[in-house]
């Protein structure tokens, strides 16, 4: 649907969909947990095995039970690709997903419960199917042509994208031509502008029930891909942009997807006028369990950030092996990478079925798309893994359809299976949840590391005006002891295990990837 028609729509629609309602508050920014979700793979709610908004909403109660706060899903705009990266039309939601009636009846409902939703938009390449494209191609006097970043006069090559790309083979064998689009020409800022201030209030009626709570930019850079035909992207485009949204909406919440992985990020926050950024460099020392690596990352990560800004904390997402994959389904592993990611700091981020501890990792089936399928399988509802809602799209059609397999029955990797056992990792993610929305110091408070005498034991403070507490991880696999640099009456709030007071230091015996955390009295 285009964005000249959407106003009447959403007035007719709302007026027949919704009765008066008593919305809940907003959860406080710094309280937020955000689940992750790749929606074609979440929940299915009409039968053709794609996830989908209706899906979402249907599920939203789940979200609440494990205690998320948030929604962030992957992108919804139209594209030929199965996770909607590299757009046809941005304005246009995915006719899998739904309609435009479906989506705003999910933002509705999301923020009736209190929840936030945030929107991902990579805005910065398109496909031959796109209109700009099709118009642009061959034709410089096409008003399109400004859209597109042209590497001749005649508009016959268009730019190609990131690592020189000039087209992408999906998972169903189809091949697309791709390029970049012209973020620096005043058309197509234009054009930026109104799409993403028409997602941030759409009826523009300024109460913004209706909008989203914030964007997650994918693959932001300052010079793009690096080619130095669009450099100073922070000043020129994003900057702009972003000033101009928060003159719509100032509570907006703007996180980057830095493009350099190895990044901390400080030079989005600084400089490139973003609230946010994801701790890339931070997932990766959490799921290697090496000491060094995490004291190297954790206080530059968390603890060095300029006024204001936050950053996202989380072990997996849609680009990454499952965290599962990584520790070997270790199950005591994947608890500690829970405390990890819920405790530390920052805002934290489950990606959907990372509470089941469902595995995958990146396939080699060459140069398509499909290879990341198996890191964004079907969420597990069901201890047969069959059933209604299972969004099993990527076994229906195409030449990979039998060849992915994490998804098995009776696995004890399902939420059906996993309610039912006390010890599951499913539970411990609920619990953990709810700890640390009952401590003030937890969602609040500061981060910081603290010494102690073993070289496999991680421990850190989190601290409020009113509030100390004492986290202490194992990363290794066997018991071990550890004495630690912090003092107080100790008060247990994980784990059954409780330091003995040794004058200014407390010292404490951990099981195997054993997690303990102690208010510090």
């Amino acid at each position: 649907m285009k964005l000249s028609g959407l106003f009447t729509i959403v007035c007719l629609s709302f007026g027949l969909i919704f009765t008066k309602v008593n919305a809940q508050a907003k959860t406080a920014d710094n309280d937020e947990i955000i689940y992750h979700i790749f929606q074609r793979s979440f929940y299915d709610s009409n039968g053709d095995y794609h996830g989908d908004l209706n899906g979402i909403r249907q599920k939203l109660d789940y979200l609440q039970e494990l205690g998320v706060t948030s929604v962030l899903l992957t992108p919804l705009y139209e594209s030929v690709f199965y996770h909607n990266y590299f757009a046809v039309d941005f304005e246009k939601i995915d006719p899998k997903y739904g309609t435009l009636s479906d989506y705003l009846k999910l933002i509705k409902e999301l923020h009736r419960r209190g929840m936030k939703f945030y929107m991902d938009m990579e805005t910065q390449y398109v496909t031959e199917d796109s209109r700009w494209w099709k118009e642009a191609f061959g034709n410089p006097k096409s008003p399109y042509s400004d859209y597109i970043l042209w590497d001749d006069k005649d508009n016959k090559k268009p730019s190609t994208i990131v690592y020189n790309l000039t087209e992408l083979k999906g998972y169903d064998g189809i091949t697309r031509k791709i390029t970049t689009a012209n973020l620096n020409s005043d058309a197509s800022k234009a054009y930026n502008l109104k799409l993403f201030s028409y997602w941030t209030d759409p009826n523009g009626d300024g109460k913004f029930d209706d909008g989203v709570d914030g964007f997650r930019l994918d693959h932001m850079m300052d010079n793009l891909d690096n080619k130095g035909r669009l450099p100073h992207l922070f000043d020129t485009f994003w900057n702009p942009l972003l000033t101009k949204l928060r003159v719509i909406n100032p509570k907006i919440k703007i996180v980057a997807e830095q493009a350099n992985w190895f990044s901390l990020g400080t030079e989005y926050l600084e400089h490139g006028g973003v609230d946010r950024v994801f701790g890339l460099r931070l997932c990766f020392a959490i799921r290697s369990f090496d000491k060094k690596l995490l004291l190297a990352n954790a206080d530059s990560t968390l603890a060095m950030l300029p006024s204001g800004k936050q950053q996202v904390v989380f072990i997996e997402n849609h680009d990454v092996p499952r965290f599962s994959y990584a520790v070997k389904g270790d199950l005591a592993k994947m608890k500690a990478g829970c405390a990890f990611n819920l405790l530390m700091g920052g805002i934290p981020a489950i990606y959907y079925g990372q509470e089941l501890g469902m595995t995958g990792t990146s396939a080699n089936f060459g140069a398509t798309d499909a290879n990341e399928i198996p890191d964004r399988e079907a969420f597990e509802w069901y201890k047969s893994d069959t059933g209604k809602g299972m969004a099993l799209w990527y076994k229906q059609t195409g030449p990979w359809k039998d060849q992915f397999n994490n998804d098995k029955p009776n696995d004890g990797i399902s939420l059906e299976e996993e309610k039912q056992d006390p010890n599951s990792l499913w539970h411990y993610y609920k619990q953990t949840i709810a700890i640390r929305k009952a401590n003030p110091a937890f969602v609040n408070g500061s981060y910081k590391t603290i010494s102690n005498d073993n070289d496999h034991v991680f421990t850190f403070l989190r601290k409020d005006a009113g509030q100390t507490i004492l986290v202490a991880i194992n990363l290794a696999d066997k018991e071990t002891g550890v004495t630690i640099d912090a003092n107080g009456k100790p008060v247990n709030i994980i784990g059954d295990e409780k330091p003995v007071i040794k004058g200014e230091k407390l010292s404490v015996n951990l099981p195997a990837f054993g997690v303990g955390a102690w208010e510090l009295k």
